[in-house]
Order: structure tokens, then sequence, then C-alpha cells
């Protein structure tokens, strides 16, 4: 009754933060004025964003597929491909943006027999993806910060969760030394099967490596998409400038305290480009409301997966 009670608070919680963040930003700045932003310009660039987003959902299921080692090779990259879409769909669906990974694991895990690996392999492409992220947050942070009076609230909340990110790694890899409790065992038996599907990656060097290439890919391709918002608004950013900005935006909509980001999002970047940059507010508002159109086209490719699944019941 307590946890149940824990839910609804925190949930609770969740949806003030988040109504009370749309609320704040567009009494700051009208949807309209901001809407106004998007002209006969923005088009092209939108099939641009959208094409990068098809090679980013690709570069994710390649890495899936690679983690998954010799039972990766087995089963078609479009397969892959289509329970990324999946992961997405849920994504929108869930209040947080990680529920897309458990119904896209559970789902493929059930239809393939292989759960605890595929459960390691996303665990592991999650914070591998992070780790990118973080290496060229702190590259390029130097050039930034000698620019721009950076608050320190934003600069400790992504470091912080970076050495979490490594540890989890780290952890992860290692897992198997960790004896579990007899008690805790026999409870969860599947524990020592994801304990053994952690621990394998430590002979299987390459694959990792390689997981850690296509991160690196995804992160280039993250940025560009980024910079390409702000072409579509007619604004050039420093490719510098955006690779940290959105880093730390990232890191503010991961954190549990709203549903999946809503109103963190859209503050953190008036907050940073408008009151750091002295971009007009307007324009970056519309952009980051551009960004939820590439959220919507990986959900409708995900809708489409899970009406064929449902379909084949």
């Amino acid at each position: 009754m307590q946890k149940k009670m824990t839910k609804i608070i925190l949930n609770t919680i969740k949806v003030l933060v988040t109504i009370g963040g749309i609320v704040y930003i567009f009494k700051k700045v009208p949807f309209s004025e901001a809407i106004g932003n998007w002209t006969q310009a923005t088009w092209p660039w939108l099939a641009i964003i959208l094409f990068l987003t098809v090679i980013l959902m690709a570069i994710q299921a390649n890495r899936w597929r690679g983690l998954l080692l010799d039972d990766g090779k087995k089963i078609k990259f479009r397969t892959f491909y289509a329970y990324i879409a999946l992961g997405y769909f849920f994504n929108n669906l869930l209040p947080s943006g990680f529920g897309g990974d458990a119904v896209k694991t559970i789902a493929f895990g059930k239809r393939f027999g292989n759960t605890a690996n595929s459960v390691a392999a996303i665990v592991i492409s999650r914070v591998m993806g992070l780790l990118a992220m973080f290496l060229s947050f702190f590259a390029a942070l130097p050039w930034v910060a000698s620019h721009y009076d950076i608050p320190t609230i934003y600069t400790a909340t992504v470091s912080i969760i970076a050495i979490l990110a490594i540890a989890v790694i780290f952890g992860g890899l290692f897992l198997d030394k960790v004896k579990i409790p007899t008690s805790l065992e026999s409870r969860f038996p599947s524990l020592k099967k994801l304990q053994d599907a952690f621990a394998i990656y430590r002979s299987h060097k390459k694959a990792f490596m390689l997981s850690g290439l296509d991160s690196i890919w995804l992160q280039l391709v993250t940025i560009v998409i980024h910079y390409a918002y702000f072409r579509a608004m007619g604004i050039e950013v420093n490719i510098a400038i955006i690779t940290v900005f959105t880093t730390i935006m990232v890191t503010f909509t991961m954190l549990p305290i709203s549903i999946n980001g809503i109103g963190i999002r859209e503050n953190v970047q008036v907050s940073l480009y408008t009151g750091l940059l002295g971009l007009p507010a307007d324009v970056v508002l519309a952009s980051t409301l551009l960004s939820y159109l590439p959220l919507l086209f990986q959900a409708l490719q995900g809708g489409i997966v899970f009406a064929t699944l449902k379909g084949r019941k």
C-alpha cells in the first residue's frame, strides 16, 4: 500500500512539474509566437532531419545487433530496426523515456528467447551512448566555458551523471564477481543470467569497442540534427555550443522529475540559448518544438510495427 502511494505521489509530482514547465514557458513566449518562426525554409531542413533520424535509428539497431554477438547475426537487421521503432512508440506512451527500452527488450526476448542477453545489450547500448555524449561534452566544454558563463548546476549535474554512467559500465562488466545472496537468487533466478550476460563482454572486446564506435557515430548524428533545428529557423549556432548545450538539455530531461522531459526541455533550452547566447526566446522555443516532429516520426514507425506484431497473434 505504501509503495503504491509513493508511486502515486511521484507521478503526481511529475505531472505538476510538466504542466508547470509548459505553462511557464508559454506564458513567457506564446505558442503562436514561437510557431510563427516556422516558415517555408523550415521544411527542407525538416526533411533532412527526418532522414538523419532514420540513420540514427539504423545505427542504434546495428549497435544492439552487434552486442547480441552470435545471436544477433542470426536475426535480420530490419528486425532490430523494427524493435528500435517499437521502443520509440512506447517512449511516447509511457511516462519515462526508458519505458520503451523495457517494452522492446521484453518483446524481443519473448520472441527470440534471449531476454537476459537482450537486457544486457540494451543497458550497455544506453550507457555507451551516454558515455559518447559526455565525451563530446567534455571535449567541447573548455572552449564554450571560456566564452560563456555556464551555471554550475548544469555542469555539476552532467558530471555526476557521467560518473554514474562509467560506474554502470564497469560495474556491469564485473557484475559476475558479486555473489548474489541465495535467498535473492531463489526469488529472482533471472539475476544470475543477467550477471553472466553482462560479464560476457569482457571476453568480447571487439563487439564492446564496436558498440562504442556506433555510439560515437550516434552522437555525431545527434549533434548535426540539433544544428539543423536552428538552421531550420534561419540561425547558425556554433557546433561546440550545440554539443555542450544539447548534453545539458538531454541530461536534465533524463532526470525523473517530469513526463519524458516535457516542460524541462523547453525551459533549459531557452535558459541556455537565450540566457547565455542572447538568441530570441521565440526562435529557441520554435527550434525546440520542431524537435517533437522527429519523435512523432519515430513513434509512427513504432506504431506500424506494434500493429503488425499484434496482427500476427
